[in-house]
This record gives structure tokens, C-alpha cells and sequence, in this order.
């Protein structure tokens, strides 16, 4: 099933934090302003979405296009492994 992964990137004191992953269903991809991934059931999407909130929670950002770059550029990486 196809769908649409986006987060929150807020001001934090040591940089901009990525958190909050969401997924939501998607019928046409949107991958300019989030990321679209396949995930095979509900129990998949759950575990992807604990794995970004674990990866990224010690992650920042000195700019939102670094962030939003480092997310997708990972998320990328992941699809492809399960390929």
C-alpha cells in the first residue's frame, strides 16, 4: 500500500529536529513536499515509524532543506534495502 510519510521540523537549541513521523494513505505520491513510500501492512508502517523517531531523535540541522534532505536521502536508502 502506498503511502505518504511527513514529519515536523522545528527550531530546537541546538538545531532544527525532525520528529513526529506520520504516515498517511496515499493514492498519487507527493515526493516534492513529503515522501511517498510503500509499506505492506500496518504493522510495517509502525515499525518504519519508530525507526525514523529513534534515528532522528539525536539528529540536527544547522537549515530545513539540510533536514528535509537527510530524511528523504534515508528514507530512500530504507525502500531500497527492502527492495
Amino acid at each position: 500500500m502506498l503511502y505518504q510519510l511527513g514529519w515536523t521540523t522545528l527550531p530546537g537549541l541546538r538545531g532544527l529536529a525532525c520528529s513526529a513521523f506520520r504516515v498517511t494513505p496515499a493514492v498519487a505520491p507527493d515526493n516534492k513536499h513529503n515522501m511517498a513510500i510503500e509499506l505492506t501492512n500496518d504493522t510495517k508502517h509502525n515499525e518504519f515509524l519508530q525507526h525514523l523517531e529513534k534515528h532522528f531523535s539525536s539528529r540536527h540541522f544547522n537549515n530545513a532543506t539540510n533536514a528535509f534532505n537527510t530524511v528523504k536521502t534515508f528514507i530512500l536508502e530504507r525502500a531500497a534495502k527492502q527492495l
